[in-house]
């Protein structure tokens, strides 16, 4: 069993290390599910994209925007959202950490 505690610290501490502010960790693979451990640290953007089948997005820890279609989410540490099939994007307020739960086709 992994630690999401431990797993935060751990990309928290790369996405600091990393010229461009992120880092991430592919916790479970299992056919069509995939959990990612995302870190941004503050200012940094995950540029907009499109989405998966299906997704949610939990903060773990800081502050961040899910922007959609124009429109800004402000999501906080325990927060958990759906993401829609939209075209979206994410903004670090402060050094984030986020859970991305999605099912792939």
């Amino acid at each position: 069993m992994d630690d999401l505690v431990q797993l935060a610290d751990e990309q928290a501490a790369k996405a600091a290390a990393s010229a461009h502010g992120r880092s991430a960790h592919l916790l479970i693979h299992d056919g069509v599910l995939r959990q990612t451990v995302i870190a941004l640290t503050a200012g940094t953007a995950l540029d907009e994209h499109n989405a998966p089948s299906a997704a949610s997005l939990q903060v773990l820890r800081g502050r961040v925007s899910l922007t959609i279609a124009g429109r800004r989410l402000e999501l906080s540490t325990g927060q958990l959202h759906p993401i829609p099939q939209e075209r979206h994007g994410l903004l670090a307020h402060v050094d984030s950490v986020v859970l991305l739960t999605a099912v792939t086709n």
